[in-house]
């Protein structure tokens, strides 16, 4: 359907955009400026209800399902046609900032807004979509609303989690009033999401919009490493089984591997926990995380293979033999082409500076693209960091970011004649 000059000129209004951005933040608000908004919480469920009041006001009607997620749809000339989906979550991390995941949820609000001001009726209903726990900070797994939504877990198992004072998702979802209803999962025409890229490539490069070629795969380990507690005194050096020892080569080594693999893999070892942890002994044992990432499943493979090898070379080599666990795998997601090609000539159309970039965290996106054609648009936040209460973003950007969504949805759901 060729897009109606209306269509063409449409723009956001950033400057409300970032007023119901600042609005949301207020809840959950931290004294160093970022938001504390747990999943299922109070601070979440008023969090909701606002978004639900500012939904309802832009004519949309609101629906709940049984997980939790809220879906507010704008009629569409042909309602019947599969909606065209945008979202994000507004669930945060403990010391979270104002941008993640809530400028994906308010982005879309405002499409909706901008096309009722324009007075654009589109062929296909837009939906936006608040996603359950996304963070995965308050209950496990992360991507839950999405997850169950796209069927990569069921919904009893979600809803049977517990925090860790024991309260249960179905607990939580009743007392906060989010508890919907179970139905089918709903045909989807098209899914985008809006985020901050929440790393420092687009910053580093100057450009304002990352157009997401698709999200890395993960894989996830437990490593235990054995050596033989001993006292750091008479143990000469070379007779020592030191697992910390060990454990240190092998940090070194995952660094090396994702370097092996660069530049968009990824490899980190977030936690070491040695045992006994006393200051005149040998350590006996440690505990340690290994994060591989990479774009592309059959490199993951790669260095899932390496990791492996390393851990045998040097388990031998110290005497301190590596058992290796692997407790995640979340495969790469490629987004979809025409998509991802659509928001590239949409921020070309509109004059913004444009890259390809990969995303190296996980998004609802992710489990999305399991059901739909899917595409991502990245904005740059300041010096990439992101899961921090100084998380910041020009209103420039995100301006420009949602000005690229709009086009993009108006691309995939049709201008009604």
């Amino acid at each position: 359907m060729k897009t109606s000059p209306p269509a063409l000129q449409a723009r956001v209004n950033g400057a409300r955009l970032w007023q119901s951005l600042m609005d949301l933040a207020r809840i959950g608000a931290t004294p160093k400026g970022g938001v504390c908004r747990l999943a299922l919480t109070a601070l979440d469920g008023e969090g909701r209800d606002l978004f639900v009041r500012w939904a309802r006001e832009a004519g949309c009607s609101v629906r709940i399902d049984a997980i939790g997620n809220i879906f507010a749809r704008r009629a569409g000339r042909d309602d019947s046609l599969p909606p065209v989906m945008t979202g994000s979550h507004i669930d945060t991390q403990p010391t979270g900032g104002k941008f993640d995941g809530n400028y994906g949820v308010l982005a879309g609000l405002e499409v909706v807004r901008s096309l009722n001001d324009a007075g654009i009726e589109t062929e296909a209903p837009i939906e936006v979509a608040v996603w359950t726990n996304e963070e995965g900070s308050r209950f496990v797994p992360v991507m839950m609303g999405s997850g169950v939504f796209a069927g990569a877990f069921t919904l009893e198992h979600a809803l049977a989690q517990r925090d860790g004072q024991g309260t249960s998702v179905a607990e939580a979802l009743a007392a906060i009033g989010y508890a919907g209803e179970a139905a089918p999962t709903p045909a989807v025409g098209a899914y985008f999401e809006a985020h901050i890229e929440q790393g420092p490539v687009l910053e580093a490069n100057g450009c304002v919009i990352g157009v997401v070629q698709g999200a890395l795969g993960q894989r996830w380990y437990d490593v235990t490493v054995q050596g033989m507690e001993a006292h750091a005194g008479p143990t000469p050096m070379d007779l020592r089984r030191d697992a910390l020892l060990a454990a240190s080569s092998l940090v070194e080594e995952v660094n090396r591997i994702a370097l092996a693999h660069a530049p968009h893999a990824r490899g980190t070892v977030g936690v070491l926990e040695v045992f006994p942890s006393s200051r005149n002994v040998i350590p006996g044992s440690v505990r340690l995380t290994v994060d591989l990432r990479a774009a592309d499943d059959a490199v993951l493979l790669q260095m899932d293979a390496a990791l492996r090898a390393a851990c045998e070379r040097i388990g031998a080599a110290r005497r301190t033999p590596m058992a290796v666990e692997q407790v995640v795998y979340f495969p790469p997601q490629p987004f979809t082409p025409e998509l991802v090609e659509g928001v590239r000539a949409d921020a070309a159309a509109l004059g913004y500076s444009a890259m390809d970039v990969v995303s190296g965290a996980g998004h609802d996106a992710v489990y999305l693209a399991r059901l739909a054609p899917t595409a991502m648009v990245f904005v740059p936040c300041a010096d990439g960091i992101s899961h921090n209460e100084i998380e910041d973003a020009e209103p420039e950007h995100l301006e420009a970011g949602c000005n690229v969504l709009l086009h993009a949805m108006l691309r995939s759901a049709g201008v009604a004649a």
